[in-house]
C-alpha cells in the first residue's frame, strides 16, 4: 500500500510538471511567455481588417454538372469566385482545332443542309444524325474526313466531319447540318449555296 501511494505521488508530479512546461516557456531574457495555438477560422467570415486575405472556397466539378453534349476545354486558374465555378465548354462535336491543315478540293460547288426529319436516324457510318452538330454527307470522301466549307461571298467557313453518304441529288456536292449551314450564310432563309471545299491534308 505504501508503494502504491509513492508511485501515485510521483506520477501526479510528473504529469503536472509536463503540462506546465508545455504551456510556459522561458525566454533568454528571463521573461515568461505563454505559447498559444494559432486560431483556426472555421467560418468564412474574417475580421474586418483581414477581408483581403479571404480565399475562395475550393470546389470540384462533377460530370453531372456538365451537360452531356458538352465537354470541358479548360478551367480558369481561379475556379471559385463568389462561390461560383467558371468552366468554359464547347459543343462536343464542333471542330475547333486550328492546327488542322487543308488543301483545295473543289470550287463553286452546291451545298445544302439536312431536313430536321433526319434527326435521330442512323447515318451511313452508323452514328445517329443531329442537325445541331458539325457533320456532313459526301459520296466519296472517307468517313471521318474533316472538310472546310467556305462561303466565298462573305469569307465565312465551317469545318465539318464526313459521317454520311450523299447527297444523291444531281448537281449537289455536299450536304451539311443545318447548324453548320446557317453559320455560313447572312440570309437565314437561303436553302442552298455555292461554296469552295477544302479537305484535311
Amino acid at each position: 500500500m505504501k508503494y502504491k501511494k509513492i508511485f501515485f505521488l510521483v506520477f501526479a508530479t510528473l504529469t503536472f510538471l509536463n503540462g506546465f512546461s508545455q504551456t510556459k516557456k522561458t525566454t533568454p531574457t528571463g521573461k515568461n511567455t505563454t505559447t498559444e495555438k494559432p486560431a483556426v477560422l472555421t467560418d468564412k467570415k474574417l475580421p474586418a481588417d483581414n477581408k483581403n486575405l479571404a480565399m475562395p472556397e475550393k470546389k470540384t466539378v462533377s460530370a453531372k454538372e456538365i451537360p452531356s453534349d458538352k465537354k470541358v476545354v479548360f478551367v480558369d486558374k481561379i475556379v471559385a469566385v463568389d462561390d461560383s465555378i467558371k468552366v468554359k465548354v464547347i459543343d462536343a462535336d464542333s471542330i475547333t482545332n486550328k492546327s488542322l491543315k487543308f488543301k483545295p478540293f473543289k470550287k463553286a460547288v452546291h451545298v445544302s443542309y439536312y431536313h430536321d426529319k433526319f434527326n435521330g436516324k442512323k447515318t451511313a457510318s452508323g452514328i445517329k444524325f443531329s442537325n445541331q452538330k458539325y457533320t456532313a454527307a459526301h459520296r466519296k470522301l472517307p468517313f471521318g474526313t474533316k472538310v472546310k466549307v467556305i462561303n466565298p461571298e462573305n469569307g465565312k467557313f465551317v469545318i465539318v466531319e464526313v459521317q454520311d453518304r450523299g447527297p444523291f441529288t444531281r448537281g449537289r456536292e455536299i450536304d451539311i447540318t443545318k447548324k453548320a449551314f446557317l453559320e455560313l450564310v447572312d440570309n437565314k432563309n437561303t436553302g442552298g449555296l455555292k461554296v469552295d471545299i477544302e479537305v484535311e491534308k
